[in-house]
């Protein structure tokens, strides 16, 4: 989202992907998808450079090869988790995980 001003500076949150036009009669009009028109302050060059620099972050957030925080936290518990765990018994051999037979001929 981008931050524009309308003309009683009030302040309005738009998303740069609903955004038509960009017109810059005496006063810079916005057009969107939807038809509504908004008549702002800034002028084009500043919205058009805060579309770039909106989509810029998307972009470098979306190609980022930093680990997420949650992610961190999950993969760490994990590790610890099977660091400190006995070896899991291997399949046919009598474990924790053990199944009861229900019938003789489940042997």
């Amino acid at each position: 989202m981008i931050e524009v001003k309308r003309m009683d500076r009030q302040l309005m949150y738009l998303n740069p992907d609903h955004i038509i036009s960009i017109e810059e009669t005496p006063d810079t009009v916005i057009s969107l998808y939807n038809g509504n028109r908004y008549i702002v302050l800034e002028r084009a060059a500043m919205i058009i450079q805060r579309i770039v620099a909106f989509r810029a972050g998307i972009i470098r957030r979306a190609g980022s090869n930093s680990p997420r925080k949650y992610l961190v936290r999950n993969r760490t518990a994990a590790f610890r988790r099977v660091m400190i765990d006995e070896e899991p018994p291997a399949p046919g051999k009598p474990g924790n995980n053990e199944q009861t037979l229900f019938h003789s001929r489940d042997n």
